[in-house]
């Protein structure tokens, strides 16, 4: 399927703010890909899959992804913030022909990260926090930090993610906990207390 295709089936299931964050996601997928010298093409395929999922109701994201084989706790099943990343590679799979395992990988983890991030996982993980229309204390420093310094600014929005969590009392999922352990053993010489934060982020895209 061609790019102009994904976008018009994107636009036809997406909401106007949703597909222009997805358009914006995928050009700083395309930038950052640029940047640290990641496969362009598969940036900008995941960058535009990455939320192909959000118009689906919470049933049918559990519909999918069980119907996919995923086994996944009680607590997920209950968030469509938590699911939607894996029933994306769902539909990237079923309805777009996506096999490459690195796309299927950055799309299903793109909002909750996991341990041994790929340089696309980080990639998609970094362009979903970044793109132009998102407007929240801090982001700012974490673009910045995205062109300077991939694995910190990866530490950047994990801390931004997780303080939000806490903030407004969600389930913090295992794979969060285990990217951010993760990323911080390989950060071998930057400090959490050195990392940008906000309390929360505000503007929920």
């Amino acid at each position: 399927m061609q790019e102009q295709e994904i976008c018009d089936w994107l636009k036809a299931y997406l909401d106007e703010k949703r597909y222009i964050h997805t358009l914006g996601v995928r050009d700083s997928a395309v930038m950052l890909a640029d940047r640290y010298g990641a496969d362009v093409d598969k940036a900008r395929l995941a960058g535009l899959l990455h939320d192909c999922a959000k118009s689906l109701s919470k049933d049918n994201m559990v519909c999918k992804i069980r119907e996919a084989g995923y086994a996944l706790e009680h607590e997920i099943f209950q968030s469509e913030a938590l699911m939607h990343g894996i029933a994306g590679a769902v539909i990237a799979r079923q309805v777009f022909g996506i096999e490459d395992p690195e796309i299927l990988s950055a799309v299903e983890c793109h909002t909750t990260g996991k341990r041994g991030m790929s340089l696309l996982d980080k990639i998609i993980y970094l362009a979903d926090l970044i793109e132009p229309n998102r407007n929240y204390p801090g982001v700012d420093e974490l673009r910045d930090a995205a062109v300077e310094d991939l694995d910190k600014a990866v530490l950047m929005g994990l801390k931004f993610g997780i303080e939000h969590v806490l903030v407004t009392n969600r389930y913090l999922h295992p794979r969060t906990i285990e990217a951010w352990n993760d990323m911080l053993k390989a950060e071998k010489n930057v400090g959490t207390g050195n990392l940008c934060c906000c309390d929360k982020l505000t503007n929920d895209i």
